[in-house]
């Protein structure tokens, strides 16, 4: 079994240098304390990216999520945007990276000067964390396509644990995996409270019915920023679009679907809860928007591209 963030291993990840609030440390010397609040509580948030023919993708859209959930945590990044941006680029030049990198970029509250929940007893600035990898999706899932199966933990909603947010804390998410690896699937597809399909554990979720794009309405999922893309791709090529509530009913009926996400793009879904979907893997209108969102991928380089990396 595999699921969307499966990556064939790359050697040259073992010698990577990780930026650690300021400086660049070795990985295996990468550390932060037990009593940071990330550890103690996962009281943080955080970013993937994909560095891409020398661009740091739909970079500004990834950053307004960031300083938007930091801001509604009351967490100070303690960095502006032009010097989160100029660690960005040390770290990725120390690395000597170009292409095919995901970086997962984590700010926590900082030290506590004692392991508990109050954001009081904070006693230093923001942790600050940037991984780079070489990191390709595994090319067998395009062609093999992901199992689902439907979790019985639900999407919550914004006033109970904001899944817009992308929160240091996953437990929910995690178990939802876990409900769906028991059962022999790739990943958990989650309903919101009312019983509508909304995300997966991990990814946006997807599905076609005689040629139209369905989502959920976008109320307890995940603020994707692949998810966003998508939607906007449909629009722009004329791709039939209808967001909002749909059933499990609706899902078994499909004659494709995919997931969405940072690292993978739009991966193709084979089954959903033991039924196999109609069309051989990519589907006709994944495969499109796949060609589509490669191609709106390129587009970033020009703009991005920093220091005249080529």
């Amino acid at each position: 079994m595999k699921g969307s963030q499966d990556f064939a291993a790359d050697p040259r990840n073992a010698a990577v240098k990780i930026y650690l609030s300021g400086a660049l440390v070795p990985r295996d010397e990468a550390r932060v304390s037990v009593f940071d609040a990330g550890f103690v509580l996962g009281d943080g948030v955080w970013e993937g990216l994909r560095l891409h023919k020398g661009a740091l993708c739909f970079l500004d859209r990834h950053l307004d999520r960031l300083y938007a959930g930091a801001s509604a945590i009351d967490l100070d990044i303690g960095m502006t945007r032009a010097e989160l941006t100029a660690a960005l680029w040390t770290t990725i030049h120390a690395n000597g990276m170009e292409d095919g990198v995901h970086i997962r970029l984590m700010v926590t509250r900082g030290l506590k000067k004692a392991p508990n929940q109050d954001p009081r007893h904070t006693i230093g600035p923001a942790t600050f964390v940037i991984v780079a990898e070489w990191k390709q999706p595994s090319p067998e899932i395009v062609t093999k396509g992901l199992s689902l199966a439907t979790s019985s933990i639900r999407c919550s909603p914004a006033d109970m644990f904001d899944m817009r947010l992308n929160s240091h804390s996953r437990l929910n998410l995690i178990t939802a995996l876990l409900q769906a690896i028991r059962v022999g699937a790739d990943e958990a597809l989650m309903l919101d409270p009312h019983g509508f399909v909304s995300s997966c554990n991990a990814t946006n979720f997807f599905f076609v019915r005689d040629g139209e794009v369905c989502t959920s309405s976008g109320d307890y999922c995940f603020n994707g920023v692949t998810r966003g893309n998508v939607i906007a791709l449909c629009r722009r090529n004329g791709i039939p679009l209808r967001q909002g509530n749909f059933t499990l009913s609706d899902v078994y009926a499909a004659d494709e679907a995919f997931v969405t996400g940072t690292f993978g793009g739009l991966t193709p879904v084979r089954s959903i809860d033991g039924r196999t979907l109609r069309f051989a893997l990519p589907g006709p209108t994944t495969a499109s928007l796949r060609a589509f969102y490669d191609e709106l991928k390129d587009r970033e380089v020009p703009a991005s591209m920093p220091f005249g990396v080529a």
